[in-house]
């Protein structure tokens, strides 16, 4: 199937590493010009390498730290004019309410909801005027099903989607789109960090907690990094055009409602 990916300009914050990497292999692989960002010039450097691999095409890549006013313009500097935007980045460890002060709180939005708002004010009117854009967050199943101890991250990344949703019929009506995808447990640098943190915090051994947390859900294991990219690749796809302000699960069938 023909995406309509091919020379399109995107591009991916969190690249270097789990669900961002593979989106930008993914999309590298579907044909478009990929630009890579993450705060580890390693990292992407070793991204170009394997992707290079999978296609003959240039990737270009800008180290920088999307938590910064700098960092964001620098990542802007890198691809002006993108076609699709992926804002991914970093998860905070399990707590408790209790723990979460203001300070807790302030470094949450700085993290997790001030990077891809302020990416999209950067990016969308220019999508707009251009009259097509493709703009795709990953963000966490907790936005529609919270969990206590992750009650802080889902707080912020509830307010991304939200942030979303009040502007996605506006956009529409340019040939711009935003929908988000919710990860449940996908086998990914993120999902080892936090089987580690509960391990750490509650004395299980790894291992079990992975065996329990797959046999826990449905579809009996974890989801893949794979899985996720290619809903990606369907939201930036030019088949999505009259799809927004989506906020698509893929999890497994561990949600149990309807809506």
């Amino acid at each position: 199937m023909d995406l309509g990916l091919a020379g399109r300009r995107a591009l991916v914050c969190g690249a270097s590493r789990g669900m961002g990497r593979g989106i930008a292999a993914r999309l590298h692989e579907e044909g478009a010009a990929v630009v890579l960002v993450a705060r580890s010039a390693d990292g992407l450097a070793a991204v170009v390498q394997d992707l290079s691999a999978l296609r003959d095409a240039p990737v270009a890549w800008v180290a920088a730290d999307l938590t910064t006013e700098a960092g964001r313009h620098a990542a802007f500097e890198a691809c002006p004019a993108p076609d699709i935007l992926v804002n991914n980045g970093g998860g905070l460890s399990p707590g408790h309410y209790t723990e979460w002060d203001r300070a807790a709180w302030q470094a949450a939005f700085d993290l997790m909801l001030l990077p891809a708002v302020e990416m999209i004010r950067l990016q969308a009117p220019g999508m707009a005027e251009r009259g097509y854009g493709r703009i795709i967050n990953i963000l966490s199943r907790s936005v529609k099903s919270p969990h206590a101890p992750l009650g802080l991250s889902t707080a912020v990344r509830t307010g991304v989607a939200a942030y979303c949703a009040s502007m996605a019929r506006e956009l529409i009506g340019h040939g711009v789109t935003i929908n988000n995808i919710l990860p449940g447990i996908i086998d990914s640098d993120a999902q080892h960090a936090h089987i580690a943190s509960l391990a750490a915090a509650s004395g299980r051994d790894v291992a079990d907690i992975r065996a329990a947390r797959a046999a826990a859900n449905p579809a009996g294991r974890f989801g893949s990094v794979e899985e996720i990219s290619a809903a990606v690749a369907y939201f930036a796809s030019a088949l999505a055009g009259f799809v927004t302000n989506q906020n698509l699960l893929v999890d497994g069938g561990d949600f149990a409602g309807t809506f």
